[in-house]
Parts: structure tokens; sequence; C-alpha cells
């Protein structure tokens, strides 16, 4: 086979967060999208800043010269996705055009009514969790309201990244650039095409409230059962509407019971904060852009932090599945954690002996769950090379390491 150049995956190692910086050189093009850059204040490998004062010099084509990424991917607003954009360095980066979640549309009737539920409930829970802490001492919380508290932290604006990201409040990149709110109504913007060859299919998130909801398969088609992580996911189905649904009108028939099971206001213990906080991090998790990355058929996956309804969403199309089956690279959901790699698509729609990488840093409050073991088993039988920085396997010509700062994976394509 001919090839007409290369595109290449470098996952940088922020810690527990992702930063992924994709390469494409072909036919004397060279061509750059970033997918997120961010990390989880409870799980840095390194300062932020040195990630992104990387990411600036790799797409520096000459020394003196200045620094242009075509696409940058913001998947969703969780600072372990774009806390790094806050950082001044990126005033100097040349950037085309930046891609987020419909959510973050300021005129789209949908995502005005999901991103106010989460950023409400977002500032309640971290409000709550103030209060309870007004008379203890600094390291002193309880292990449950320190958690809740981060799943909130994470979960809050992060307004400085947004307002680079979508260029308001004087902020953006060295230039003015477009912003794009994915996945389009009009079908056929959801396929945006790069240089020749080059095209994206963003396949999601879903504009359905219902797989919106949706974070937990059911038991028995998930890598565990939702008891094995009691204390970080509880009733998360039932807990959900009375939150997020910000309309009563649009709740299904017998949720409106449901609604008055969880009152932020009445909470009154560590636990039911945590709970509170858990699902919210899975709220924003599931409005993920879910791309596939299309050179002359060599197909990569980003999806993002999705959960189950975004994977259901997607899966429920044939041509989409189509699409994942003959991917050469996925980017592991959310950090190999239960919920966010259906079985079915690693034991019956991706096509075996192909490449992963895991973006994941330790956090101690799950060492034991995330990433899952049964998850990276399952890609082990199926014959899938896993990339993690934490466990270094070189392929020559393939997969390569600069220490512990990033690992990079290069295809060659058509």
């Amino acid at each position: 086979m001919t090839t007409n150049g290369t595109v290449s995956v470098r996952m940088f190692n922020v810690g527990f967060g992702d930063a992924f910086l994709v390469t494409v050189r072909r036919l004397g093009v060279v061509w750059r999208m970033l997918v997120d850059c961010g990390v989880h204040n409870q799980g840095r490998a390194r300062p932020i800043r040195d990630v992104v004062e990387a990411i600036v010099e790799a797409c520096t084509d000459e020394p003196g010269s200045t620094p242009r990424i075509d696409v940058v991917v913001a998947t969703h607003r969780h600072a372990d996705h774009i806390s790094g954009f806050a950082l001044d360095e990126w005033d100097d980066v040349e950037v085309g055009e930046v891609w987020v979640p419909f959510v973050e549309d300021p005129d789209d009737p949908d995502g005005i009514k999901i991103r106010t539920a989460h950023a409400t409930a977002a500032a309640l829970l971290d409000g709550l969790v103030e209060r309870r802490t007004e008379n203890l001492a600094a390291g002193g919380w309880p292990p449950k309201l320190s958690a809740a508290r981060a799943l909130a932290a994470n979960s809050l604006s992060n307004q400085d990244s947004m307002d680079r990201l979508l260029g308001l409040n004087g902020q953006g990149f060295a230039k003015a650039h477009k912003v794009r709110y994915l996945p389009s109504t009009d079908a056929a913007a959801n396929v945006v095409a790069g240089p020749p060859g080059i095209s994206v299919h963003v396949l999601g998130p879903s504009r359905d409230p219902e797989q919106l909801k949706r974070m937990d398969p059911p038991a028995n088609a998930g890598w565990l059962q939702l008891a094995a992580d009691a204390d970080a996911y509880l009733e998360i189905d039932e807990l959900f509407p009375p939150i997020f649904l910000a309309d009563e009108a649009s709740l299904p028939p017998g949720l409106e019971q449901a609604r008055h099971s969880l009152q932020l206001h009445k909470l009154t213990n560590d636990a039911g904060l945590l709970q509170a906080a858990a699902i919210l991090d899975h709220a924003v998790n599931n409005t993920s852009v879910f791309l596939v990355l299309d050179v002359e058929g060599t197909r990569l996956l980003f999806p993002g932090d999705a959960q189950q309804g975004a994977w259901e969403h997607v899966l429920g199309d044939d041509d989409n599945r189509d699409l994942l089956t003959d991917c050469v690279f996925y980017k592991i959901a959310h950090h190999g954690s239960h919920n966010a790699t259906p079985r079915a698509f690693v034991e019956s729609v991706w096509r075996d002996g192909n490449y992963a990488m895991l973006p994941w840093g330790l956090v101690k409050r799950w060492a034991d769950t995330i990433p899952k073991k049964e998850l990276l088993a399952a890609l082990h039988e199926h014959a899938h090379t896993v990339v993690r920085i934490d466990e270094q396997q070189e392929v020559p010509g393939v997969v390569t390491f600069d220490g512990d700062l990033w690992s990079e994976i290069t295809f060659e394509t058509q």
C-alpha cells in the first residue's frame, strides 16, 4: 500500500486529565487538532503550564514562527479537560476553530436549559460544602466531603478557560477564531471537512434528555455492578432527574415524585453531598463532544468522557457503528472508569488488534476503581495495545515516549 503521510496522536501526561495533540502530515500539508487540555486538582502529574508549553512548542513549525493549531476541541467544561486554557501562553497561539458541545451555545434553547441546570447545581453544591466546612481545620475534612468538593469544583464554570475558548470578555488566541457548537441540528454540518482527505464526524452528544440522563449501564452490560463503587456512584438513575430537569413539565410520567426525592437544600450529610456531586460530574461528562477523525480511511475515536446514554446514542445508529468498527485508535473514555466504555463496543463493535490510549493519573480515592481492571483486561483480550504513561511499552515505528511527559502513536495513511 502506498502511504501519503502520517497521523500521530500525542498524549501529554497531565495526570488525571486529558490533553491530546493530533498531527496529520499528508501531501505536504500539516494539520493539527488539540483535543482538551486540563487536569483534575487532585491528580496532577506536573504543573499544567509545563504541558501547555510543550504543546505550544510542538505546534511551532520553525523557531520564531507563530504556533498554530487548526482545531481545538474542548469536549466538555470539566476542569480536567479545559483548565489549561486559562493560561496566558495561549495568547500567542493561532487557532483556526474551537469546537465545543451544543450546551455552550448561548442561542440554543436546549443548551441553555442544560447548562443553567448544571451551573446552578454546581454552585449550590459548592456552597453547601463551604458551609459544612466552616469550622473544620484545613486538611481535616472527612474524605467524602473532600471528594464532594473536588467533584463540584470540577463541574463549576471554569470561566477563564471558557472565555478563551469562546472568545469572550477580551480573551482568545493570537487571532480571532471561529466557534462551532456541536453537534448541529443540521446533520450535514456534523461532518466537517479539513484539507483534502481529512474529515471529522461529530456523533455526539445527544440532544435527547433521556440519553443525557443515562450514566450507568445495566448491571449485566457493564464492567461491574453498581454496588461495587457504591460510595462514589449511588442511585444515579433515581437522583439525577430532580437536580437536572429544570422544567417540571418536561418530566416523563412517574418521575415527578422522584424529583422531590433529593432536595439539595436539605442535604445534611457528607454521603448525600458526595452522591449529588458524583451525579453532577457524570451529567456533564454525558455532554462530551464525541467524534471520529478520518484521514483517508485511517479513523481515530475521541469520545471525551461520554457515558452510557451518550454511547447508546452513537451505537444505536448503524452508520455510526460502522465508523467505530474500523477505528485504528480509541481514546479511552473517562480515564477507564466503569461506565464510560460499553462492553458491546469492545466485544462486538470494535475490530480487534488496534491501539488505545489511557489518560490517567492517580487520585487516591479512585485508585482501586479507575482504571477499571476488567475493561483493561478485555482490551488486551481483543489484542488491542493500550498505551499508558505509567507502563511504557514502546512499539518500534509506532509507539514512542518522551520520558514521562508524553506518549505518541503514529499511523501511516494512504
